[in-house]
């Protein structure tokens, strides 16, 4: 029978006194239905479909949402469609297998796409492999360290995104119309993006060049203002906040209202080309001169943001480390059977044995795709890595609920590639080789921090982390096999070499390995005005990797974003009552969550259309015609070029005006 709480003790979140232990809300000799059918299923179904949905939306604007808050509403409704309402434990535990998707996906979008990128042949078991022995690595890693973090120091690590799971979680009697909103939103949304993207009823981006003042600037300057007014990017600007929405903006004004004006004014004075360009400055659009300039001074402000990151972050590795050593090869006490439900792990002896299994499958992996020299270097890189950097994501999730992931991985490809350099192996193989370390250390840590979050919530709400650990490896299963099939539809309907999808975090992986391991002319010079702006911003002490971010992504890519968070800040100012208010941005995030399903969902979707050569008989505003027996896009419809942008711009305020009345409903 479940605990008759209906809120955790305020204990949950405060430092215990001495001698005082922690009571969590299903206390340890309840008994209450926890790994059953119906939750292992679900979970398994929500690994699936959001590994779908967050590696469209990740690999378009850099960014994966996470899908723990998500999912806890999806099953706290679930659980009213049947004659038992699911136990909040049953709950945790699809949560817990369907969070797998969120960490899978940024551990394999950050790195694999970069494979296609650079014309390096790879398949769908390849990257099957890399994430799933890279997740496993992450668990196995991490589960020594379950009590350090979730018990020891209690009350002492805020851990915020457990908190809002956890909370969500615990007020499952507003479940169901938690998830009303949530499936409002992806309706809304689906809809929504299914007209702009796949029937083209009215223009994806705003440009507002049909203003006369506009173009003028635009012809004159290059200093363009777009808006990709789709409702997904809108949910995540909301979900993510004003203030950071706002640095990633700032980031992206920099680059497209300074850089490229700059750059085109100078470029006039050249009448040859200036490398990397292939062609004049003076006759490119604003769009060639960001490609081929502009965004190389975003990846040094990238690269020198995960620098800094890793310089940060270096106390904390130092004592990830010691800890880590401490607790794995010195074994824990206190693992009788007699030992408290809510206290059991999986056993040391499993630990180890697991570790062996992961290694000796990554030893025949690398073996597979290199030699007997290159397959030991990639095991010991890749286990090493994984032990220091899993402890340090979730000391970084523990406390300020971010991941940086970007900036391990880049630490770890560069290091792979200087090690694998000097064992003698380079160019395309060699670059195959040092991605492929760098997206099993990096799904490992991307998993590690999700993991985290996981075992706090069980934690707090008095779930068996020995269940917690065993069904997370289903979980990363399903999702490492999806991810695959996910970037093999995305590539052949979009091609990563096409720049369709920005995919930012593996074009710098990219872009970083090919200047290591070839003899292409580097672009020092960008690289350092990049690294420059970006140490600027760390004096400053605005956030420098969501700056420099800002600067490498299209602006028409951001600008929604900032929307987005402007909505968040006026629904949260809509009343002076802070608990209404509070109820009112929560009702917001659960509808911009749903945008944000929704519309990843309906790029999937077009995805399978297109490469079903489907999508030209819904396409209404750019019809599609045969050209040497291949579909691409014809002469706009009168209508559509003249008025595009415009019907868009109307569908875009009226979307804005849905998420801010709708929210506003709360009471």
């Amino acid at each position: 029978m479940e605990s008759s709480k209906k809120s955790l003790p305020p204990e949950a979140y405060q430092e215990l006194a001495p001698g005082q232990s922690y009571i969590p809300f299903v206390p340890a000799e309840k008994s209450v239905p926890e790994v059953t059918l119906r939750s292992v299923l679900w979970g398994l179904f929500m690994s699936l479909f959001f590994t779908f949905s967050m590696a469209y939306l990740g690999l378009k604007v850099g960014t994966v949402p996470e899908a723990a808050i998500p999912i806890a509403i999806l099953a706290v409704g679930i659980g009213y469609a049947y004659s038992r309402k699911s136990s909040i434990l049953e709950n945790v535990i699809l949560q817990s297998i369907g969070a797998a998707s969120g960490a899978i996906v940024a551990g394999a979008i950050f790195t694999i796409p970069a494979l296609y990128i650079l014309g390096i042949p790879t398949n769908i078991p390849k990257i099957f492999l890399s994430t799933f022995l890279g997740g496993c690595l992450g668990i196995l890693f991490l589960i020594p360290l379950r009590r350090y973090f979730c018990a020891d120091q209690h009350g002492k690590l805020p851990f915020p995104e457990a908190t809002a799971t956890t909370e969500i979680l615990v007020t499952g009697e507003a479940g169901g119309d938690q998830a009303k909103a949530l499936i409002l939103g992806i309706a809304v949304s689906g809809l929504y993006e299914f007209l702009a993207i796949a029937v083209r009823a009215w223009n994806e981006i705003i440009t507002f060049r049909f203003l006369p003042f506009a173009d003028r600037i635009a012809v004159k300057t290059k200093m363009v203002l777009k808006i990709d007014a789709l409702s997904a990017f809108v949910g995540l600007g909301y979900v993510i906040g004003l203030r950071y929405n706002a640095v990633i903006v700032a980031g992206g004004l920099l680059s497209h209202f300074a850089f490229i004006p700059i750059i085109w004014f100078l470029g006039q004075q050249f009448p040859q080309a200036v490398y990397p360009g292939t062609s004049p400055i003076a006759g490119m659009s604003e769009v060639q001169i960001f490609t081929t300039y502009v965004r190389n001074i975003g990846i040094g402000a990238i690269f020198m943001a995960g620098v800094l990151g890793i310089i940060r972050s270096m106390p904390v590795m130092v004592r990830s480390l010691s800890l880590g050593f401490k607790q794995i090869f010195k074994g824990r006490k206190g693992e009788a059977a007699e030992e408290a439900r809510t206290n059991r792990d999986l056993k040391m002896s499993t630990i180890i044995l697991g570790l062996l299994a992961s290694s000796v499958g990554l030893f025949l992996y690398f073996l597979w795709i290199s030699n007997l020299k290159f397959a030991v270097i990639g095991v010991v890189i890749c286990v090493l890595l994984s032990f220091l950097f899993t402890t340090v994501a979730a000391y970084a999730i523990a406390i300020v609920g971010t991941n940086p992931v970007s900036g391990m991985t880049l630490i770890t490809i560069i290091l792979s590639s200087v090690i694998l350099i000097g064992a003698g192996l380079s160019g395309t193989q060699g670059m195959g080789v040092a991605l492929l370390i760098g997206a099993v250390v990096c799904t490992a840590l991307s998993l590690s921090g999700s993991f985290i979050t996981d075992l706090k919530i069980g934690y707090w709400l008095g779930a068996t982390p020995r269940n917690q650990e065993r069904f997370k490896f289903a979980g990363v299963l399903v999702a490492a096999l999806t991810v695959g099939v996910a970037i093999y539809i995305l590539d052949k309907a979009f091609s990563f070499q096409s720049g369709t999808l920005a995919a930012p975090q593996a074009n710098l992986m990219a872009a970083v390995i090919k200047s290591l391991m070839s003899r292409e002319p580097v672009t020092w010079i960008l690289y350092g005005v990049g690294a420059s702006v970006t140490i600027v911003m760390e004096m400053a002490k605005v956030p420098s990797l969501a700056f420099a971010l800002g600067m490498y992504l299209p602006l028409h890519l951001t600008t929604p974003l900032v929307v987005g968070g402007f909505i968040a800040h006026l629904v949260k100012g809509s009343t002076k009552d802070k608990e209404l208010a509070e109820k009112r941005h929560n009702r917001g995030t659960l509808i911009c969550s749903g945008f944000i399903a929704g519309g990843a969902l309906i790029g999937i979707i077009l995805a399978i259309l297109k490469m079903a050569k489907l999508d030209h008989f819904i396409s209404w505003g750019i019809p599609m015609m045969l050209e040497n027996g291949l579909w691409v896009d014809g002469p706009p419809a009168a209508w559509y070029a003249n008025y595009g942008e415009v019907m868009s711009l109307v569908a875009f305020v009226i979307l804005i005006w849905f998420v801010y009345s709708r929210s506003k409903k709360a009471k």
